[in-house]
């Protein structure tokens, strides 16, 4: 299997993960939506040396994952292009803070150190929990649930089609790769000097493919948005979910939960 093929299979799997039927597949779509910004903001609102307060905020998405029974590892795998760069985001860090906060044994630990590894935790919470959405709701009440948060329609139409469309480029490169194989039997990928015209080629394929998808669409009846599926009305469970999350993400954002519970214990 080659990278590309790889590719299709990797989105095919997205699609199958998102229609399961565990109890976070079945909240609504809006409430997990809102539940995911919300986590995200309390995230990135720590401070950069409060890396003790930003590790409770793990529980959230390693409970879900469990919940939902989609393996933590799976999320790592699928977005391990992502994640080095997100780390590597926070290196410099112990360059420019050389201030000692403590001391591990006769180890001194700068803020640096501190705020690397708390800028680096904020990135991948982040990563698990978006990830976590994406995996548990589909892209059709994800874009539906954006609407009813007045997102703009464009918007929303440009991330289906992109989210939708993205397999039959991939389809559309793997077509040209394998033309371009058979024409140079034996190289290893492509040469550098035939790049220009194969992006050029590829641009000009794509514009022909847009051309036919959008007459097909306009067959269908479309001008210019889409009428997604109704959403259903939110239950118990959903409220729940929803204003649950929130007390929590206040009470941790709001009060160093691990120190308070280590002072509990101590007694």
């Amino acid at each position: 299997m080659n990278k590309l093929t790889k590719a299709q299979t990797e989105l095919w799997e997205m699609d199958e993960l998102a229609k399961g039927t565990s109890p976070i597949h079945g909240l609504h779509p809006l409430a997990k939506l809102a539940v995911t910004v919300f986590y995200i903001f309390t995230v990135v609102s720590f401070p950069k040396y409060d890396l003790s307060g930003l590790m409770i905020l793990v529980l959230y998405p390693v409970i879900l994952y469990q919940i939902a029974d989609i393996p933590v590892s799976t999320c790592f795998y699928k977005l391990r292009l992502v994640l080095p760069l997100v780390c590597a985001v926070g290196l410099v860090n112990p360059f420019l803070d050389r201030k000692i906060l403590l001391y591990i044994g006769t180890v001194p630990i700068t803020g640096g150190l501190v705020s690397m590894a708390t800028l680096m935790l904020k990135g991948v919470f982040s990563l698990m929990a978006s990830f976590l959405l994406i995996a548990t709701t589909p892209i059709d009440q994800i874009c539906a649930a954006l609407g009813k948060l007045h997102v703009p329609q464009v918007l929303t139409t440009l991330l289906l089609l992109t989210y939708r469309y993205i397999g039959l480029m991939i389809r559309e490169v793997a077509v040209m790769s394998e033309s371009y194989a058979l024409r140079a039997p034996g190289q290893k990928g492509i040469h550098f000097s035939a790049w220009g015209s194969f992006l050029g080629q590829l641009l000009l394929r794509s514009m022909d493919r847009a051309e036919e998808l959008y007459s097909s669409m306009l067959l269908r009846g479309f001008r210019g948005e889409f009428y997604y599926v109704g959403l259903p009305k939110a239950r118990g469970k959903d409220w729940l979910f929803f204003l649950g999350s929130l007390l929590l993400f206040l009470a941790a954002r709001n009060t160093n939960l691990p120190e308070l519970l280590g002072s509990l214990f101590m007694r």
